[in-house]
């Protein structure tokens, strides 16, 4: 399957960066409206398709939600659709994807170790993948680097028969983002 058309909603710098930081790793919970506000931007620009939206979180390593005592992900997903359904649209997240064996810490690894790491890693137990089977999906994650976690869960969501409609991210690095008029493939900017 590849890497999807990724849509993010900010820059990965500065304030950005902080408040993410804040939200996953200090448990400041109360981001998670803001972070959402700006995922649910991103999915809006990533214009996936006509009808209800399902929404498919990155899970978290099992660990690293005990760790932490949430899953970021997953509670800057739900954010998302509380201000998608606000707005008009339909709306569903998924919790469909799974961790089937551990994963190193990404932080560090090069591109090329990101792929090695994160292949096969995720799957979609049977129960959700009857809910995926020929519904399009949107991905969403906190963050996009070198996109390998991206790319696993599209290849884990297809494997179950659900169609990836694309992915949409909280944040991305600026040499991610599009010059205006030059669209960037398969990283766009959010407008809003």
């Amino acid at each position: 399957m590849g890497l999807p058309r990724v849509w993010a909603g900010a820059p990965y710098a500065d304030e950005v960066r902080a408040v993410l930081l804040a939200h996953k790793e200090r448990g400041a919970l109360r981001l998670a409206g803001p972070l959402g506000a700006v995922l649910a931007g991103a999915v809006r620009g990533l214009r996936a398709g006509d009808g209800p939206q399902l929404l498919v979180p990155v899970p978290s390593a099992r660990r690293s939600v005990a760790g932490r005592g949430h899953d970021p992900v997953r509670r800057i997903a739900l954010a998302a659709a509380g201000e998608l359904r606000r707005a008009g649209t339909e709306v569903r997240v998924l919790a469909a994807l799974r961790q089937r064996r551990v994963v190193a810490d990404q932080a560090g690894l090069s591109a090329r170790q990101r792929l090695a790491n994160v292949a096969g890693a995720l799957e979609v137990p049977g129960g959700a993948g009857r809910l995926l089977t020929g519904r399009s999906a949107v991905l969403v994650d906190d963050l996009v680097t070198t996109g390998a976690t991206l790319a696993e869960a599209a290849r884990a969501v297809a494997a179950a028969g659900g169609r990836v409609g694309g992915a949409a991210v909280v944040a991305a690095p600026r040499g991610a983002f599009a010059v205006e008029g030059e669209p960037m493939e398969p990283i766009s900017r959010g407008s809003g």
